[in-house]
């Protein structure tokens, strides 16, 4: 299988949105200026994650056509496969999460939820039950679910990882702010907010010096 990096994964789901956006206006065909020029990436870039997933080459001075590329990218993400999720932690990103209504466009279905809050559990969130952490080694097969969304705090998220791997999950969407240890066959994405936040005030920080 080709390797691409975690930075060229994030492109492609900016690219195929605004391809649908180019699509809802009309246009039928893209080229790479274009695309460089609307979403600041360098042309050369363009053209290797595109030729990185498809195999038909753009024609000169028209570009690719933009229904075939929406096709391609939809196929290669697994927007067009829905991949079954559990959520781990209901308070308030967990909800947020669970009301969330562009996953399942995205190929990601949420079925349940986990909590240890006897506040929450028997409530249904987003229209799904949020259930008792101690009944995920039962239900998680039985509900045929990969992915653990682990949106607990960080004191409580090793433990959390474990029990989901235990319990049957093969990847782990983790929003706590702490690194999780898991086997090799275990798939971990992390979204770390502290460091994204890092980043963008670093941004600012520089555009604001320029004034």
């Amino acid at each position: 299988m080709k390797a691409f990096s975690k930075n060229q994964l994030q492109r492609y789901p900016v690219y195929l949105k605004f391809f649908k956006t180019l699509i809802e206006e009309g246009k039928k065909d893209v080229s790479s200026p274009y695309i460089a020029k609307a979403l600041g990436y360098s042309e050369e870039q363009i053209r290797k994650d595109l030729q990185a997933v498809s195999s038909e080459p753009g024609v000169p001075k028209k570009g690719r056509d933009l229904y075939r590329l929406v096709e391609t990218l939809e196929q290669f993400l697994g927007y067009r496969d829905s991949t079954t999720a559990v959520l781990i932690g209901a308070g308030h990103l967990g909800r947020a999460l669970l009301n969330y209504p562009n996953f399942e466009e995205m190929g990601l279905s949420i079925v349940a939820a986990f909590d240890v809050d006897d506040k929450v559990i028997g409530e249904k969130i987003g229209g799904k039950d949020v259930f008792p952490l101690d009944r995920l080694p039962n239900l998680l097969p039985r509900l045929n679910a990969h992915i653990a969304i682990v949106c607990v705090p960080g004191s409580a998220a090793q433990e959390v990882a474990d029990l989901a791997v235990e319990s049957g999950a093969r990847a782990l969407w983790n929003f706590a702010p702490v690194h999780l240890s898991v086997p090799d066959d275990v798939v971990v994405e992390n979204v770390n907010l502290a460091s994204s936040l890092a980043v963008l005030s670093h941004r600012l920080n520089i555009e604001l010096s320029k004034e």
